[in-house]
């Protein structure tokens, strides 16, 4: 049985959307739906190979989100290949509208390959009502399911969507026979990065369990609680910018060096110990997957449980290789840290971070210098 040894969220460098959602987290950042499409600043050749298996320390499962149309990235679908035939798992975020692009996928990957790729299909439910793209999504969808590879249909859940509730059901039945699953909304533009709604918690909570998607139930049941516990994220997991390579060990944390610059050397995994999140708003995967915080008192779903559904025909979202590879957690494949280490952890990156911070400031000085 495979197991996964570290989760890698990838940042795919495109800011381009054929879709503006008025509940996206992108504009809180300032630069979304730029039209930019950046290039990788390696090749794919050596992107793959400083991501072997070897290298990482076993199989792991890489998230492929852009700010924007992941799929509008043209080298992403070579390195997907490519890291699948090193024995990872990956998946894809996309809004499904770009038919070519699914096609192109699914040519360019064989049957065993497909069995190792995860696609989660965004699903936009007014915009395609309005853009009249249900079919082509409805399309996409299946056609993705139908050539073996793992899909899940997701809704973020807003207070527009509210009086088509009802009609989304019947149509997600109808179509994908079974509901779709739902995440929980967040406004990345307040500092607590709360809740995006207008309704309470309990009115939130109320409206949206209908669709009893045991992701929401976990992310609704973390979202807006501080991580307090001593986190993993820099061992269990990562955070890759795959245009310049660099990583670090959460969205906020430290880097921790370079992927791409020398594949010869080590990678460095150090555990963050201290969260600097508000609270962790995608636990799904950092801790319910990733098992980053191991020492938290909850019941943690698989993440085959977060994103598997059985259609009406008997059929699954999740191929049995997924299914299989989704039902382990990677803390169980990494190191555990008794109290008195986790505190050597934690005053060391705290050191770290001073000094990453003056040699910073050295080599700007070093740079303004020779302008």
């Amino acid at each position: 049985m495979n197991k996964i040894k570290r989760y890698i969220a990838c940042g795919v460098p495109t800011e381009a959307c054929n879709f503006r959602c008025s509940y996206c987290y992108l504009p809180c950042k300032g630069n979304a739906f730029n039209g930019r499409i950046s290039k990788f600043m390696y090749s794919i050749e050596k992107m793959v190979e400083a991501l072997s298996v070897e290298r990482l320390g076993g199989i792991c499962y890489f998230n492929m989100c852009a700010a924007g149309e992941t799929t509008l990235q043209k080298d992403l679908f070579p390195l997907v290949k490519g890291l699948i035939n090193n024995g990872h798992y990956c998946d894809i975020i996309t809004n499904g509208t770009i038919t070519q692009k699914i096609d192109e996928l699914i040519s360019m990957l064989n049957e065993s390959e497909r069995s190792h790729l995860f696609i989660k299909f965004s699903f936009h439910y007014l915009q395609l009502l309005e853009k009249k793209l249900l079919k082509t999504f409805v399309e996409n969808v299946n056609k993705a399911k139908n050539a073996g590879i793992s899909i899940t249909v997701e809704i973020t859940p807003h207070d527009e969507l509210i009086p088509y509730i009802e009609e989304i059901k019947k149509f997600s039945i109808e179509n994908f026979g079974t509901l779709p699953h739902i995440t929980v909304a967040r406004n990345e533009a307040t500092e607590d990065i709360e809740l995006l709604s207008t309704l309470s918690r309990e009115q939130y909570k109320e409206t949206w369990s209908v669709f009893d998607s045991v992701l929401f139930d976990f992310k609704f049941s973390i979202f807006g609680r501080k991580i307090n516990e001593f986190c993993y994220a820099g061992q269990n997991s990562i955070y890759l910018d795959l245009r310049t390579g660099e990583y670090k060990t959460c969205y906020r944390g430290d880097t921790l060096g370079n992927m791409f610059e020398n594949i010869s050397k080590p990678i460095k995994f150090c555990p963050i110990g201290k969260c600097t999140l508000p609270h962790c708003f995608n636990g799904h995967t950092y801790i319910a997957w990733g098992g980053d915080v191991p020492d938290i008192d909850l019941q943690l779903p698989t993440y085959a449980e977060e994103r598997n559904r059985v259609c009406n025909d008997g059929t699954e979202w999740l191929t049995s290789n997924c299914k299989e590879f989704f039902s382990s957690r990677a803390d169980t494949q990494n190191a555990y840290y008794n109290e008195k280490e986790q505190k050597r952890i934690i005053t060391k990156n705290k050191y770290l971070k001073g000094y990453r911070y003056l040699s910073s400031k050295i080599r700007g000085f070093k740079r303004r210098l020779k302008k």
